[in-house]
């Protein structure tokens, strides 16, 4: 179980490290690099795995359900705690519902599990994508519209996925495998750019960001924990969704926060705090989800 927890974990640090390592002696464009993995890698990923007639997304309802639990539970839970801590609500609460279900759990979940976790890494991303540029933009400007998320290549491209999908729409295998292969730029991407981004964020206000590095998880797992029991996940939906439960705040907080100009340091600390936490939380929750996986069902 070491071994496979070390064999997950180390290639995502180290690419991460790569990342920092060359943004700390090089000024690399990673806004552009980003919105390049956004706009098209990503996308074509989402559009690839959902298309997939071999992936039946009706098998991934319960879980997609879940995750939407763990996200809006998360800032149920949380809510009063920072009301009472007197946290500013809009810079304290998202880091602790949106998780880095992109840049840490994708790869993440497919190191740990195999290539076959790949639909069901890729439903909880979408769901926390999908959430947080719809709920949290919300929380942070009430007026944000519906067509500013419509028009957004990632939610295209799940919307035709899924349309793909239930069609039964028959694509070319050369057309799925094109995707795929460019899709699969954007995991090693995300973990480089995720590197990159975290050599721009501090601990300037690292009490709140221990705090949330703390509470992060904590919430997670407390909503993932009973909906593992009651929901009829199969086993590998199970892992996931506790793997799903325990990650840390997504960067993108940071780079939101810093777009409406709401508090981004602290955002960042909290951030990056809870990130590193990740080394402490991710190989109790790998070996607890190993556990699960591999129990007589």
């Amino acid at each position: 179980m070491i071994g496979n927890i070390l064999g997950t974990l180390l290639p995502v640090f180290l690419i991460a490290g790569a990342g920092a390592a060359y943004g700390r002696f090089r000024t690399p464009d990673i806004r552009s690099l980003n919105t390049l993995n956004m706009e098209l890698f990503v996308p074509l990923l989402v559009f690839a795995v959902l298309a997939d007639r071999q992936a039946p997304l009706a098998d991934y309802a319960w879980l997609a359900g879940a995750a939407v639990a763990v996200v809006l539970g998360s800032g149920v839970l949380l809510w009063p705690v920072a009301r009472w801590l007197g946290l500013d609500i809009k810079t304290f609460l998202p880091p602790m519902m949106f998780n880095n279900s992109g840049n840490m759990g994708v790869p993440l979940l497919v190191l740990a599990f195999g290539e076959e976790a790949l639909p069901a890494a890729v439903v909880v991303f979408i769901v926390e994508m999908l959430l947080h540029f719809s709920v949290g933009l919300y929380m942070l400007n009430p007026r944000t519209s519906l067509w500013h998320l419509l028009r957004m290549p990632i939610v295209a491209a799940s919307l035709a996925g899924l349309a793909v999908n239930v069609s039964g729409l028959p694509l070319p295998e050369w057309l799925l495998e094109a995707m795929n292969m460019l899709g699969g730029v954007c995991i090693p991407l995300m973990l480089f750019a995720l590197g990159v981004r975290l050599l721009d964020v501090d601990f300037s206000d690292w009490r709140t960001g221990l705090l949330g590095a703390l509470l992060c998880p904590l919430s997670g797992l407390a909503i993932a924990l009973p909906l593992i029991v009651l929901l009829p996940l199969n086993s590998l939906q199970a892992a996931v969704l506790l793997v799903f439960g325990a990650l840390p705040p997504a960067v993108l907080n940071y780079l939101v926060a810093e777009q409406y100009r709401l508090s981004p340091h602290k955002v960042a600390s909290i951030v990056l705090i809870g990130n590193l936490g990740s080394l402490l939380v991710m190989p109790l929750t790998l070996a607890a989800a190993f556990i699960w996986l591999h129990a007589p069902q």
